[in-house]
């Protein structure tokens, strides 16, 4: 058995002009956010072996804020989950997948479309969350049968989606 944590980075600012989006950092609900995400990470027994996240400044002030509360077990970075889509960061899950545990810090809509294509079953509450939308801080947790490394679409089983809320 394995399992998939897919995080939303936390809320971001808007753009200041002449700012890049992928430059974008947290604003202050979005670091509140991010450090609540991770204690109820803690709390909650999802502790990743390792992690992976975009390098946008967004994604890795979010990551800070979960492993200041949280482990966050290895750490890699991937330009590719700013600009990949749903399949793009599958494919980077089956790389990495050879771990127990992993967490993937990514964003919108990337994150909302893998996580509905990877668990077509699941928790009702957890289904019904993932359906309104998929919230900045938002953590979907995927159990799988076997491997990552073998993540297919429906092959998943959502166990629960947390939000801040939650938290």
């Amino acid at each position: 058995m394995s399992r998939l944590f897919l995080l939303r980075h936390a809320k971001a600012a808007w753009a200041s002009p002449g700012m890049r989006d992928f430059d974008r950092p947290l604003d202050a609900t979005g670091a509140a956010d991010a450090e609540t995400t991770g204690i109820a990470m803690r709390d909650g027994g999802y502790i990743p072996d390792l992690t992976v996240c975009s390098n946008a400044v967004r994604a890795r002030q979010t990551l800070e804020g979960i492993a200041g509360n949280a482990d966050t077990g290895r750490v890699m970075f991937f330009d590719d989950l700013y600009s990949e889509d749903a399949a793009g960061y599958l494919t980077i899950i089956r790389k990495v997948g050879s771990v127990g545990s992993l967490l993937v810090i990514g964003h919108n809509p990337m994150m909302e479309d893998l996580a509905l294509a990877l668990a077509e079953d699941g928790d009702d509450d957890a289904r019904a969350t993932l359906h309104a939308g998929f919230p900045t801080s938002g953590l979907a947790v995927i159990r799988f049968d076997g491997s990552l490394s073998e993540a297919a679409p429906g092959k998943g089983f959502l166990e629960a989606v947390l939000t801040p809320p939650d938290a």
